[in-house]
């Protein structure tokens, strides 16, 4: 049976930020910085935070008893509908700034514009996302501008990262039939209206931090299909494995 549309919408939302918080709560107990530690903590707190609503709002819209947990921890890598940024590994500290910086320049807007959607609960969800999405934009920024504008070697890294991520990015403002029903409804948003300004945050901070960026050229997808890297797997082999080990374990 077909998903209706504004499931897969949300379920798309709530993967990204899932996936994403999972992914920078890796560096706890691991970051350069006590400060920064509790920092990347706060903002996988955050995007968690994000999901949760979401996927508890997709269970509602799909109507099979699925709640918030049941769609994180026990649904396969081919279920999940996150793009592929989100579960790229987290490399050094400038690949993980990069890929939170890429991502958190899309997100601000994106919140923004989904607060005013004629769905009152997406709307509701988005109206509080966008305040942290701002905070994680200008995180990310700043970190960026002292890693490309620091020492030859953060630099070097920084621009190496974003090369390497770059081809992720125009993932983000792909649509398709799902999207284009909900935005005919002023449901969703349409991505191809934010692009031009992701480009001019992305451009003001690469000219700050020195970088160049990357050529147009081609871009990976297939992640909003369930056609993912390898990454994923790994990804939820560690984050589902105490659910999978002990099914429906409670506290």
């Amino acid at each position: 049976m077909t998903a209706p549309p504004l499931f897969s919408y949300t379920l798309r939302l709530a993967d990204n930020a899932l996936i994403l918080g999972h992914r920078l709560s890796e560096w706890i107990g691991h970051a350069p910085l006590l400060e920064e530690e509790l920092a990347l903590g706060n903002v996988a707190l955050d995007l968690i935070g994000q999901a949760r609503p979401l996927y508890a709002y997709a269970g509602t819209v799909e109507g099979q008893g699925r709640d918030e947990d049941s769609l994180a921890y026990l649904r396969d890598a081919h279920d999940f509908r996150n793009i592929l940024l989100v579960e790229q590994p987290n490399g050094d500290f400038a690949v993980t700034i990069i890929r939170q910086f890429l991502y958190a320049a899309f997100m601000h807007p994106f919140w923004r514009a989904l607060a005013r959607s004629s769905d009152a609960t997406l709307a509701a969800i988005a109206a509080k996302a966008e305040k942290e999405a701002a905070y994680h934009l200008r995180h990310a920024s700043e970190w960026l501008i002292r890693l490309g504008d620091g020492t030859a070697e953060s630099h070097r890294r920084a621009q190496a990262a974003l090369d390497e991520l770059w081809p992720y990015a125009g993932e983000m403002f792909e649509s398709d039939a799902v999207e284009q029903a909900l935005i005919a409804q002023g449901i969703a948003v349409d991505p191809t209206l934010l692009q031009a300004e992701w480009e001019r945050s992305v451009d003001s901070v690469l000219a700050e931090a020195t970088l160049a960026r990357p050529t147009a050229g081609w871009m990976q997808s297939g992640g909003r299909s369930g056609r993912h890297s390898e990454h994923l797997g790994h990804l939820l082999a560690e984050m589902q494995f105490l659910q999978r080990a002990y099914p429906g374990a409670t506290w």
